[in-house]
């Protein structure tokens, strides 16, 4: 009990320096500034659910939790060539992604099945079916969400790493999935804290998800997006750290 009572005094100490230094926001935001800062150390914050080896709950708790860097210097070229054929097997990772998670799907004749024409979406943000035609002014109802958002990874650690890396992220297929096109314009770059998918029955999957691609590249998360990863993995504890195995299934049956 003295341990606990002496990392809580800790807590709030760092809270309350930082305060009257004039900072001001919500609880977390306080404790990202405190661990940024140097006052506090991140440990002392650790959510308190760790989950068994291999669960989700585990790769987060083995995260590193560190203020957001700056953006200066993003670029989405920075990650790469958009949808590049990283698996080399003629076809580019949209169309890869967009085969693997729609039903139904008709291709372009001539392409080797690798140029998807038509097919049908059961989107994961939103619990709803979608049917998508290639075109101008239809293309855009599925589009590919980086479930780390580049920009968000670009201020997480990924701009320490080199340009090979940073394109898999860009293109891993652990971190890209079909969706609907206005919720994930909603998204942007938000990362946990910000933003879930609308269907809560997919939350669980989807943070499991960023969690597996931020321990693959070693990206950090911020206090506040650890917590609100907590929060929602403290329904589904046992829940397990996609693999890229699992990257090369529907998202749908991930759910």
């Amino acid at each position: 009990m003295r341990v606990r009572r002496v990392k809580v005094a800790a807590v709030l100490a760092a809270v309350l320096v930082l305060a009257g230094c004039g900072t001001s926001g919500s609880l977390p935001a306080l404790l990202d500034s405190a661990i940024d800062a140097g006052v506090l150390d991140a440990g002392v914050v650790a959510p308190a659910s760790t989950g068994a080896a291999g669960s989700a709950s585990a790769a987060l708790a083995g995260l590193q939790v560190k203020g957001r860097a700056p953006k200066t210097g993003y670029a989405r070229e920075e990650f790469g060539r958009r949808w590049a054929d990283i698996d080399r097997d003629g076809c580019d990772q949209r169309n890869q992604v967009l085969a693997r998670d729609m039903d139904r799907e008709t291709f372009k004749a001539g392409t080797h099945d690798c140029v998807v024409l038509t097919g049908s979406l059961r989107d994961t943000y939103t619990a709803t079916t979608i049917s998508f035609t290639r075109g101008r002014g239809t293309s855009e109802r599925v589009q590919i969400d980086h479930v780390v958002a580049l920009s968000d990874a670009w201020q997480k650690g990924a701009q320490q790493l080199d340009e090979a890396t940073r394109e898999k992220i860009g293109n891993d297929p652990l971190n890209l999935i079909a969706v609907d096109g206005p919720t994930n314009s909603r998204k942007g770059a938000g990362d946990a804290a910000t933003w879930l998918p609308p269907d809560s029955g997919y939350r669980c999957a989807y943070v499991a998800r960023q969690v597996a691609v931020k321990a693959k590249y070693r990206l950090w998360v911020t206090g506040a997006e650890r917590d609100a990863i907590d929060r929602v993995l403290r329904g589904c504890p046992d829940r397990a750290v996609p693999t890229d195995t699992d990257a090369a299934k529907p998202a749908i049956t991930l759910r």
